[in-house]
């Protein structure tokens, strides 16, 4: 519990900018609970937090499946947090719906660009209709630092194939190597 306070820190300067969007969204959601709590913020505090575990984990180096992977999962939360604000539209006051609508949809956002920046991970990359990153990533260059270069291929070899009816020697039984 006494190192929580840093692995929550470390966490949110790991979180690329999809999922810090998404976890801006989950706090949003969260905050949309305050006043009278009913089932529906009870449905919308538990999908926030899922949210944040979720990406929590990620950032902790937990390895584990989802099916459709983590944009997909993210962006379903989002269109479930829809359905639970539809349902609670009329018992919430007028702010809470504004938070908890602009929270799903911050979510729904983001989730749906971390699904097309990260196919899911039970298609292979080469598969034929899956999606290639929007962006990849370079590495950062240092200023003044030489670019790398590829090594050259080797040169070529021409094995020695000796003349029709000539024997190959191995060794220095050869003149010519017995001499040099």
């Amino acid at each position: 519990m006494r190192d929580l306070p840093r692995r929550l820190f470390r966490a949110a300067r790991l979180l690329n900018f999809e999922q810090r969007v998404a976890a801006a969204g989950g706090l949003l959601l969260i905050v949309s609970t305050l006043g009278d709590f009913s089932f529906v913020e009870a449905g919308l505090l538990l999908l926030a937090l899922g949210v944040l575990a979720l990406l929590f984990a990620r950032t902790e180096g937990m390895r584990f499946h989802l099916p459709f992977g983590d944009g997909t999962v993210i962006a379903g939360a989002a269109i479930w947090a829809g359905a639970l604000i539809v349902a609670g539209l009329i018992d919430r006051s007028v702010g809470q719906n504004v938070f908890a609508i602009a929270g799903a949809s911050v979510i729904f956002l983001a989730g749906a660009r971390e699904r097309a920046k990260r196919p899911p991970d039970d298609v292979p990359p080469d598969a034929p209709g899956s999606t290639p990153p929007i962006r990849r990533r370079r590495p950062p260059r240092r200023p003044g630092a030489a670019a790398t270069t590829d090594p050259l291929p080797p040169p070529e070899f021409k094995p020695y194939e000796p003349s029709p009816g000539e024997q190959l020697r191995l060794g220095p039984e050869d003149q010519e190597d017995a001499r040099g």
